[in-house]
């Protein structure tokens, strides 16, 4: 452990602690604990002060520093701008070896750790290299430190005036190139340009370099190079994934227009067009001579990732939408990992070996490219792909739509002589019923005319009903439907927020039968969204769910049961899914507890497999909506799934067999140590250290395994169900 000898440390540490105590952070007791040493003294603040969800909030509220996934970062002039807890936390790691003459302070938000980061040409470099770093770790109180000028690729700085005050003295010229930065697409790549190497790579494929703080144009640009791009489209066996949601979604009925803008081999033109719509496209390599009409649906499905002019991208997208006449299908190839290797850069994308261009957006950037160039709020549907809607009712219509379960209208249990009569007459009520939560009016039920003649009123008719059903499960369907409409409602915060008008006529009634008015449902969603910014909530109820299973950092959930959730759940889970999508084909999602995120994991055998492997992972940090993946498949030692029984809801179809499998492998002992069996080489050990096999969803002793190890494991195992039975 290095300890600090500055002679201002002690002065400064006092001080602080006692902002810190009118702050109410700490406890009085540490003003009379003057004739301690300065070390015990810091041990007894940093147990009150290093929380990291409180390191986290304070973060989160600074005004001044650059926030990114899993650290914040400020200049050394806005040390004394940020809340005291922060600024007690620095002066501990300074006590301990931190050096506060470095340029910038890095506090790590998922270990209790600050490095202070040497930039001596900050002021002067449009994109410092970083020099030296020097990092103290508060738990365990050492220091290490790192020289990075011996490496030739070191790390650089982008947008450094998000580093440091408003009034530092470079500020306008820092924001001005960082304006001109993100016009010409040069800040897009970030896990690219965090490096010299890369960032030069970058600035040589635009064509331009940095002087003085300003963006310049190179006159040495080398010839354009030869595109292709009718190479990058593909022949499809069957429809392109765009197209296939907007089907799903029931989008298309019979006669429906449809359009392909970009339609490549025409695959999507002719399945559409067997399946009873009017379907046409245009290429302008494969299809030029068919003309570009409007149409009520119109896809745009991987056209603009292969435009590698800015310019003409954005025509693309324009004209499209411009054709169309209800929705827009707008799909991009998304960044999932490193696409570099074999291609070379250009623009803001790579030239591929087949001479095609490709630009991999991140999902969070597609969102953003389509808004500002359309001016509309796109809705994400899956990885890459987002529905544009013209008419606003539509796009709300169907954005209410995604949270609604699906309900069954409860069963009869007295049937009554006067329900039993006209029990035909009021099926169509009871299902109306039992899909809204309310009762309809008469334009909505195709038999109102013989209900009122014979009934009076809706209500009478549903009296006859309530004689013979249980009244709670009735209010329990409207419950549900009231509280998917707050989580949707909630949900509209993040975007362009609707009118009473811009809901279908149906979903207006909902509002003002469950609620009142639609002011009175927004002030109730209101809260129930600020309540989940709250990450100690989150904790609590994910602590307290019955559906899924709890782990000490995470709730991982079916994507079955994820509308069994409790609705703040779902509103949190939500602010995922809202802004960026879910992963395609998810099968699990998993909320984490100690950090603000939500993954999505995608499981493909997760049914066949009793521990099937990770095949692909998409991480959503809702503190910035930026996105990571992870790829399971690739790994030799992928994570595996145990206990699938408590994914899942006790009404899934495998649920039994899941859970029979998890009983059975608990007798055995197979899941004593999760750590050991969490990856897929620790599992196949487990089961060869017990002699045990699995065939299917069953254990089984290897034929081949030691009898007296055998013996041992036997005894042992009745030991333990002996053991369970008795406790």
């Amino acid at each position: 452990m290095i300890v600090s000898q500055m002679p201002d440390c002690d002065r400064l540490l006092a001080a602080l602690i006692g902002q810190g105590i009118e702050a109410g952070i700490l406890p009085e007791e540490l003003t009379g604990l003057d004739d301690i040493d300065l070390e015990a003294k810091i041990d007894r603040v940093l147990a009150e002060i290093a929380d990291l969800d409180r390191i986290l909030e304070s973060c989160d509220r600074s005004k001044i520093g650059k926030k990114l996934p899993g650290a914040f970062y400020i200049h050394r002039q806005g040390l004394d701008a940020l809340d005291i807890r922060l600024r007690l936390y620095e002066a501990c790691a300074r006590f301990y070896g931190g050096n506060p003459k470095s340029t910038l302070i890095k506090f790590a938000l998922e270990q209790p750790r600050i490095s202070y980061l040497f930039y001596p040409d900050f002021d002067t470099d449009a994109h410092p290299a970083l020099r030296t770093s020097l990092q103290v770790d508060l738990q365990t109180r050492q220091v290490s430190e790192r020289d990075y000028q011996r490496g030739d690729n070191p790390p650089i700085l982008h947008r450094k005036e998000t580093f440091v005050p408003t009034d530092y003295p470079h500020y306008d010229a820092f924001a001005k190139l960082t304006r001109q930065e993100e016009r010409l697409g040069l800040l897009d790549r970030t896990q690219a340009i965090g490096t010299l190497a890369g960032w030069q790579q970058c600035l040589q494929a635009v064509g331009v370099t940095i002087e003085n703080h300003e963006v310049v144009l190179r006159n040495d640009r080398a010839a354009k190079p030869k595109i292709e791009r009718y190479r990058a489209a593909i022949v499809r066996r069957d429809l392109s994934r765009p197209v296939r949601s907007a089907w799903d979604a029931d989008f298309f009925a019979p006669g429906t227009t449809f359009f392909d803008y970009g339609c490549g081999h025409g695959g999507d033109v002719q399945r559409i067009g067997q399946r009873g719509c009017a379907s046409s496209g245009w290429d302008p390599y494969y299809a030029p001579d068919v003309p570009r009409v409007r149409a009520e649906i119109v896809n745009i499905g991987f056209v603009i990732n292969v435009i590698e002019d800015l310019q003409e991208r954005r025509e693309a997208l324009l004209q499209a939408w411009e054709l169309t006449e209800k929705v827009l299908l707008v799909a991009a190839q998304v960044e999932i990992e490193s696409r570099d290797r074999g291609r070379v850069a250009y623009g803001d994308g790579y030239i591929t070996r087949r001479r095609t261009f490709q630009k991999y957006f991140q999902q969070e950037e597609l969102k953003s490219y389509i808004d500002s160039v359309l001016g509309v709020d796109a809705i994400p549907v899956d990885l890459g792909i987002y529905f544009v809607f013209r008419d606003e009712t539509e796009a709300e219509n169907f954005r209410a739509a995604r949270w609604r379960s699906r309900s069954t209208s409860p069963g009869v249990r007295k049937p009554t002589k006067g329900f039993e009569t006209y029990r035909e007459l009021l099926a169509p009520l009871m299902a109306f019923v039992g899909d809204r939560g309310r009762l309809p009016v008469a334009e909505e039920l195709a038999n109102s005319e013989e209900l009122l003649a014979e009934f009076g009123s809706m209500r009478r008719a549903f009296g006859v009903v309530l004689q013979a059903t249980d009244t709670q499960e009735w209010e329990a369907i409207a419950e549900k439907r009231r509280q998917e409409l707050l989580i949707y409602l909630a949900l509209t915060n993040f975007g362009r927020r609707p009118r009473l008008s811009s809901f279908s006529a149906a979903v207006q009634r909902d509002i003002k039968a469950l609620f009142g008015s639609l002011k009175s449902a927004f002030e109730i969603a209101d809260e129930m969204l600020f309540s989940v910014g709250k990450l100690e909530k989150i904790t609590q109820l994910c602590q307290q769910s019955s559906i899924g299973q709890l782990t000490p950092k995470s709730l991982f959930v079916h994507i079955s049961a994820l509308d069994r959730l409790d609705p703040l759940l779902r509103i949190y889970e939500g602010c995922a899914s809202r802004n960026i999508g879910r992963l395609e084909g998810v099968t699990i999602v998993k909320i984490h507890t100690t950090t603000p995120k939500i993954s999505y994991l995608f499981y493909p055998d997760f049914d066949t497999n009793p521990h099937p492997a990770l095949h692909m992972a998409m991480q959503i940090d809702l503190r910035d909506l930026h996105v990571r993946y992870y790829e399971g498949d690739r790994s030799e030692n992928p994570p595996i799934l145990h206990r699938k029984d408590r994914l899942v809801t006790p009404d899934y179809p495998l649920y039994n067999k899941f859970a029979n499998l998890t009983q059975q492998e608990e007798r055995w002992g197979l899941l004593d140590n999760p750590q050991v069996i969490h990856k897929r080489q620790g599992w196949l050990q487990c089961l060869a250290d017990h002699c045990a096999q699995l065939r299917g969803h069953r254990v089984y002793w290897r034929r081949d395994a030691d009898p007296y190890r055998i013996r041992l494991l036997k005894s042992a195992r009745r030991q333990r169900i002996k053991n369970i039975s008795s406790t």
